[in-house]
């Protein structure tokens, strides 16, 4: 597969695994310009109860019912960053709509047999995932393709949630961006691909990092699926701190706003 021309690497069918939403769209259009034969898999969120159960057996509940309270102040909070939306949008070329054109199979999750048979029927030259659910291990050893991974955060400093918002609490905006990496068994662990700094604005929140993270960096997921289906992807290993981030809680996200104007 090393001597495929772009063309025959454009008619290779590569399949996208996401849930629904904004992000994953922009990500779903943009590859379907440069993959026509794009599959998209689409999960089912998890229900919310069964996360916050989750985050508090590796938190505790205190922590997680306040990430669970800043979840909804973010979702709630949209609404009212809809302009700065649709100027990052406009800036970066992007589409967020649905394309009915595009080939989609629903399971239920990305790591039930739903998904397996699926990925079977399809047999794709490259799978990347963008906002689902982490693949457990016995599924990710029964993918036969590489899997990459769209990561809203620069790896390894920025690993897991909120990567664009952590980098702008601890100063460090030169580090505010994102990754396409190779996917383990490890959160956010594979070896790196692209990364794509940005630079929010001054009316960017923790509403609207991760679209800015999506939206400027589709360019890096082309590339590295085009590595992916060629058979020359060159994964590297960045030497630095790696830490693992989740939602802040939301008494740490007020506090932050208001002493450090990151919100």
């Amino acid at each position: 597969m090393t001597d495929m021309t772009e063309r025959d690497a454009r008619m290779e069918t590569v399949a996208m695994l996401i849930q629904p939403g904004t992000n994953p769209e922009i990500v779903v259009n943009a590859v379907k310009a440069a993959f026509p034969n794009l599959v998209v898999i689409e999960e089912q969120p998890e229900p919310k109860s069964l996360f916050l159960r989750r985050r508090a057996r590796t938190l505790g509940w205190f922590q997680a019912l306040g990430q669970f309270a800043t979840m909804a102040v973010s979702k709630f909070g949209k609404r009212f960053t809809e302009g700065r939306a649709r100027e990052i949008l406009a800036a970066h070329g992007a589409d967020a709509s649905i394309d009915p054109a595009v080939r989609r199979i629903a399971v239920p999750s990305a790591n039930s047999p739903q998904f397996l048979e699926a990925f079977d029927r399809i047999r794709p030259a490259a799978l990347l995932l963008v906002s689902c659910r982490m693949l457990k291990a016995e599924t990710l050893a029964a993918i036969s393709c590489p899997v990459l991974n769209l990561h809203a955060g620069i790896n390894p400093q920025y690993r897991g949630l909120q990567g664009g918002y952590w980098s702008r609490v601890l100063g460090d905006e030169a580090n505010f961006g994102t990754t396409v990496h190779l996917v383990d068994a490890g959160v956010d662990t594979g070896g790196v691909l692209y990364q794509q700094r940005m630079k929010p604005g001054k009316r960017d929140t923790m509403h609207t990092y991760p679209l800015l993270q999506t939206a400027a960096a589709t360019g890096i997921v082309l590339t590295a699926l085009t590595d992916a289906v060629n058979g020359t992807l060159a994964p590297r290993e960045i030497e630095g701190p790696s830490r693992q981030w989740y939602h802040p809680p939301v008494w740490t996200w007020l506090w932050n706003g208001i002493t450090r104007g990151v919100w």
